[in-house]
């Protein structure tokens, strides 16, 4: 298996420095700063990045089941808000609240949440942050 690279770079000091992260080969630089990530300004930061992967992880992984049970879905679109909390003098990230809307032709609701429950322990992404809450709200659409 091939090896994932990402980079970053960090100038200055935390409150007025900046950064730039670099997420494999095909995708442009991303500027962060203290004001992306702890306050309302613009930029992405690491939070976002871990969403990212956690939303395309499930979904990847919620496709696989559905297709194993012969259900293969028509689209699965996933979001992640990954919840940063200030706790014990600083921040920690507490949870991750994943929302899914998957068009499922042909499937059962019952089975539809238990797949989507199953999907979430399966996922590679999920597993790495097992000591994270995350709290699944997945939904049928047709």
């Amino acid at each position: 298996m091939p090896l994932r690279h990402a980079e970053a770079h960090w100038s200055g000091g935390l409150k007025a420095g900046h950064g730039v992260m670099q997420v494999g080969e095909e995708i442009s630089e991303a500027a962060y700063s203290f004001g992306s990530r702890f306050q309302e300004r613009k930029g992405t930061n690491p939070e976002e990045l871990l969403g990212a992967a956690e939303a395309g992880c499930y979904s990847m992984s919620l496709s696989q089941l559905l297709e194993k049970e012969g259900h293969t879905p028509s689209s699965i679109d996933a979001s992640a808000e990954v919840h940063l909390d200030k706790k014990d003098g600083g921040f920690k990230i507490t949870a991750i609240d994943l929302d899914v809307e998957a068009d499922v032709p042909g499937i059962s609701e019952k089975t539809f949440q238990s797949l989507a429950e199953k999907a979430k322990s399966e996922c590679l992404v999920s597993q790495a942050m097992s000591g994270l809450k995350i709290n699944l709200n997945a939904r049928l659409v047709k």
